[in-house]
């Protein structure tokens, strides 16, 4: 049997998917599964054991109306590969327009998809199904797994680091003891907690800080390290972090590739993130991890299995408006009343 997974985007949905991955290919060991990916995000699927192939694409370009040439070359592209694999089964994880159309381009006995699915994309699938009760992003694709056979509905996740990665990280950290992670950034800009708060609680946990991300957030991983270079808190206790006397905490956004930054975490003392695809590969790894919510509902999109795990804290104020799912806001009170205190005698525990 040969199975076609369509989940695109983005890095946190595709590691809810992954749940999926194992459930399907536990009871079909012998089934061939390919996935359609976004391009630059598939680094952190490169050489998973579990995926015969990965067809990227570049997602970014199909919202460009400039681009409109290139994006009809690609789905030119896109339907003759997926045309020539002749899959049995399609399963869009994704949900949306745009992969609703990628189901449709791709021959396939049946073509699977959310009952729920939005912006026309239901109308693309042969079979529709139901999510049920499920809450959370990974219970939803479980859903699916379990409707087309699978035995298996506990939640587990295949994701790794090979050793290649793991020595690149040991270069670019210096073999660090017991460093925490940091990950000041998010897609949107409501689900960021303060750079200065984040400056403070670097200030406060004693232990080496390593700030990461993506190219784009590294101006504000140095604002972060500018604000403790500068500061006037008579109990800022600096972090030697090289031999040389350096307070400095580590800047590696931009300076690693997913499958590093899997391998980055995964060495982590503890995490501590905003809603974003890392908090989701932190709890993927099971690694100790804070994560900081504010317009989103952690009950639908937090660190799955946050509520019984000892390894995972969800801190959130709760203002009435909140979850309100909005990328801007003027006051932004959701994510300024989360306390440095709060985040810090929660990370205090694994410390």
């Amino acid at each position: 049997m040969k199975i076609l997974i369509i989940k695109p985007s983005s890095l946190g949905d595709v590691i809810h998917a992954l749940p999926f991955l194992k459930a399907i290919k536990d009871s079909f060991p012998d089934a061939q599964v390919d996935w359609v990916i976004s391009r630059n995000l598939r680094g952190v699927l490169e050489g998973h054991p579990l995926i015969h192939e990965l067809i990227p694409f570049d997602k970014d370009s199909w919202k460009d109306i400039r681009k409109l040439p290139k994006t009809l070359s690609e789905i030119t592209d896109l339907r003759k590969a997926l045309k020539s694999r002749r899959y049995d089964l399609v399963v869009d994880l994704q949900g949306l327009l745009r992969s609703g159309l990628i189901a449709f381009f791709t021959p396939a006995s049946s073509k699977v998809g959310f009952e729920s699915a939005r912006e026309g994309s239901r109308y693309f699938y042969d079979k529709k199904i139901s999510d049920g009760a499920a809450v959370h992003a990974v219970d939803k694709c479980l859903e699916i797994a379990l409707a087309l056979g699978a035995k298996n509905k506990k939640a587990e996740f295949p994701l790794f680091a090979d050793a290649k990665a793991r020595e690149k990280i040991t270069r670019l950290t210096g073999n660090l003891p017991g460093y925490v992670v940091l990950f000041p950034s998010a897609r949107w800009d409501t689900k960021r907690w303060p750079a200065e708060n984040f400056a403070s609680l670097l200030n406060k946990i004693g232990l080496p800080g390593v700030l990461a991300g993506s190219k784009g957030d590294r101006e504000l991983a140095e604002g972060i390290i500018n604000r403790i270079q500068h500061t006037n808190d008579p109990h800022f206790s600096p972090i030697k972090l090289r031999g040389d006397g350096g307070v400095t905490p580590l800047n590696l956004c931009g300076k690693t590739t997913l499958k590093e930054l899997v391998a980055l975490i995964e060495g982590a003392r503890a995490v501590v993130s905003n809603d974003s695809g890392p908090m989701h590969i932190a709890a993927a790894l099971n690694r100790p991890v804070i994560a900081l919510f504010g317009p989103t509902d952690p009950a639908k999109t937090g660190p799955y299995g946050w509520q019984r795990s000892g390894n995972m804290k969800v801190i959130r104020t709760a203002p009435p408006c909140s979850p309100c799912r909005k990328t801007r806001c003027r006051e932004l009170v959701c994510m300024k009343g989360i306390k440095v205190e709060t985040v810090f005698e929660a990370l205090s525990e694994y410390l």
